[in-house]
């Protein structure tokens, strides 16, 4: 089955439920791995970062970054806007982890190779980054697949922080009105997030909070904010 937007759920399912086999490893600072699904007759490419395989951090909680990429992914989808691909924490040949769709793309593509022809796109990602608190938006986190051409982030480990952490290459929008039907997701969605089984199972309580507050200052300034002076603003590498 191949990754579109349309098949989010159906992908998820496979996720959770298929056969897990690891292929090999990934370039990354933590253990991440290649791995395939086998469900239904049919196998495909996913990627399997294992929790016991993160890279401790001073400012993030041990053994959260898979939580964190699964939320992430569940916030996406509640949204409906289709930035993360389909991804579930679950057991796998090297304990519990993240495990999410491959995303076939061009290596050499990235953000600024890719934002003047898919502007649209990169505005959503740009307003899911200030709402999940992204301290890690690469350039080559955002990827365009092959088959149809949409446009997927990845690498939401550092994300849902209680403390303002926002770190981009997407600065291109700062300032410029939120998008009408991005505002009407954020106002459909910020009822019931600490209703969320999943996010509950996923994310603290105070995470939780600050992701609301987070919507609702952004649905209450009505633009995406500029990068906040003193900070640092901006990942490295930035690619």
């Amino acid at each position: 089955m191949e990754l579109s937007p349309e098949h989010i759920e159906e992908l998820t399912r496979l996720l959770a439920r298929g056969g897990l086999e690891v292929i090999g490893r990934l370039p990354s600072s933590n253990a991440t791995f290649l791995a395939s699904i086998g469900a239904g007759g049919e196998a495909f490419a996913v990627v399997y970062k294992p929790q016991r395989g993160e890279r401790p951090l001073w400012d993030f909680p041990d053994g959260t970054l898979c939580l964190r990429e699964a939320a992430a992914a569940r916030l996406s989808a509640l949204l409906g806007w289709s930035v993360v691909p389909p991804t579930v924490l679950r057991e796998g040949p090297l304990g519990p982890g993240m495990v999410q769709v491959f995303v076939d793309h061009d290596p050499d593509e990235h953000y600024f190779t890719l934002c003047e022809t898919h502007a649209e796109a990169m505005m959503r990602i740009a307003a899911f980054d200030v709402v999940a608190n992204n301290a890690d938006r690469k350039a080559g986190h955002c990827l365009r697949a092959r088959h149809d051409g949409h446009i997927w982030g990845i690498d939401h480990g550092l994300t849902f922080h209680v403390a303002p952490k926002l770190r981009t290459v997407i600065w291109d929008f700062a300032g410029d009105p939120l998008p009408g039907e991005l505002a009407e997701a954020l106002r459909a969605v910020r009822p019931g997030l600490r209703a969320d089984p999943v996010l509950v199972r996923l994310l603290r309580p105070a995470e939780l909070a600050a992701l609301e507050v987070r919507i609702d200052r952004l649905l209450a300034a009505g633009r995406l904010p500029d990068p906040d002076p003193g900070t640092h603003a901006v990942p490295w590498p930035l690619v």
